[in-house]
């Protein structure tokens, strides 16, 4: 079975809302500053202002072809943002921010307007700006010269989504039981980075990035079911990826027969054959979810220590009984205690 399953679904043609555009790592924001005073709205209805005709895009692929009448001392600027060059205009979840170029006495550089809407018209006064635009974790920014005439910007923001799954024997996995961590570059060609760029994010949620290659981490429950895949975000597709994982949940039970009462005040802890401790509980009844493979369950009860050899396969969850009578002797299985659930 493969590590992974995608689909791409263009981005463009998915309705709602979009979970996570409004997420702004703040190493994404070239400036800070206080918010835009009250009551200067980003664009207001007014008489229409036709823009001459002409330029990079046709009347038919931008929403400013036509501007509102800006103020007194004003010019309106129609922004607007598209996933390429040649890749559709971005139609929701857009969050604007106009920055004055300079800085202020503080070394802040001032906020003088913002929008979340796909396409807002800036009334400005003439002079220096920087347009930052945010779609999820993809952003970009650009300086523009406003002077005595209205005009249109475009921004290309290569941007796509990426929504995540996983499955064990093609049996999905239930949301609250598995997590993801996206990182930058490639696990298979060994180009990865070594910090997160989106930690945390759970199956099914829509996730927004810059467009270019990733590796997902999976990590199934609490023990050592972990593993990676590499993701390609493409500009204004949805990369829907499902990742299999090889592992089954196994609860523990000391017990003084078989099919007996567990044992309460019970120490846990679960060994590679090497000896290495995957998971530790204090819990009567602990539940692992362990990746397929041979492992030991040592059990530490009334100050004696007992132990069962067990073996994990992919998708077959149940219990592993530890008898009173399985006494370990060997010092070398008798391990320390640790960090419980």
């Amino acid at each position: 079975m493969p590590a992974q399953a995608q689909t791409r679904t263009p981005l463009d043609q998915l309705g709602g809302s979009i979970p996570h555009a409004q997420a702004l790592p703040s190493q994404a924001m070239p400036f800070v500053g206080s918010p835009p005073p009250a009551g200067k709205p980003s664009g207001s209805a007014g008489p229409a202002a036709r823009l001459p005709s002409g330029g990079q895009e046709s009347a038919a692929a931008d929403p400013h072809t036509i501007l509102p009448q800006p103020p007194a001392g004003k010019v309106a600027i129609g922004m607007s943002a598209r996933f390429g060059d040649k890749e559709p205009l971005i139609p929701r979840g857009l969050v604007w921010r106009v920055f004055a170029d300079r800085p202020e006495a503080s070394g802040a550089y001032p906020l003088v307007a913002e929008a979340a809407d796909p396409a807002p018209v800036f009334f400005l006064s003439p002079g220096g700006y920087v347009v930052h635009v945010a779609y999820g974790l993809a952003s970009v920014a650009r300086r523009i010269v406003v002077g005595e005439e209205s005009r249109r910007e475009q921004l290309v923001l290569p941007a796509g989504g990426v929504t995540l799954h996983s499955d064990v024997n093609d049996k999905p996995i239930p949301a609250q039981k598995v997590t993801y961590d996206i990182f930058e570059g490639s696990f298979l060609q060994g180009r990865a980075s070594s910090r997160p760029y989106f930690r945390g994010a759970n199956s099914g949620d829509l996730i927004i990035l810059p467009a270019g290659d990733y590796y997902v981490v999976s990590t199934y429950g609490e023990g050592n079911a972990v593993i990676q895949a590499d993701v390609a975000v493409a500009p204004g597709k949805v990369t829907d990826t499902t990742l299999h994982h090889r592992a089954g949940e196994v609860s523990l039970r000391l017990v003084k027969i078989a099919g007996g009462e567990a044992l309460a005040d019970t120490q846990w802890s679960v060994l590679t054959p090497g000896g290495d401790s995957i998971k530790e509980s204090i819990n009567t009844l602990p539940v692992f979810v362990l990746a397929e493979g041979e492992y030991t369950a040592v059990a530490r009860y009334d100050g004696k220590t007992y132990t069962k050899e067990f073996t994990v396969e992919a998708g077959k969850d149940g219990p592993v009984e530890v008898l009173l009578g399985e006494q370990v002797t060997a010092p070398s299985l008798d391990v320390q205690e640790g960090s419980g659930d």
